[in-house]
């Protein structure tokens, strides 16, 4: 459904993602608030990879509330508190998208809303609407 589009011009991705990807027309769209690595049970997960796997196992479940999946993600937006989770991050992503390359930013921060919370995904899916409209 999206084109990829990474243009010999510019420097290849650092890592698995997309430097850009086209939606066609028609397309409905999700945007996916902010999630952290919190637990169903609103418990936080543990160490940085755990909640990475949260996090990210938080934006699939909206996804999959709105019939999409990881292929349908478009872009990602990711917020981490410490540089040095980066490489994990990364494995962590790819390992959670199954081969999905959205267009990607990741940003070192400060601080998230709040200061246990080490990672925070937001991202935004396009997928062509059924003829229903879903």
């Amino acid at each position: 459904m999206t084109r990829q589009h990474n243009p010999a011009s510019i420097a290849p991705p650092f890592s698995r993602y997309s430097q850009g990807l086209e939606v066609p027309a028609g397309a409905r769209w999700l945007l996916v608030s902010g999630q952290v690595g919190v637990r169903p049970d609103g418990s936080l997960a543990g160490d940085a990879e755990a909640q990475m796997e949260a996090a990210w196992s938080n934006v699939l479940a909206v996804l999959a509330a709105a019939r999409m999946g990881a292929h349908d993600l478009v872009k990602v937006t990711a917020f981490l508190t410490r540089a040095e989770d980066t490489p994990l991050y990364r494995e962590v992503r790819d390992r959670m998208l199954s081969g999905a390359q959205p267009a990607s930013t990741l940003l070192i921060v400060q601080a998230l809303a709040s200061p246990d919370w080490l990672v925070e995904i937001e991202a935004v899916a396009a997928k062509a609407a059924q003829p229903d409209g879903r």
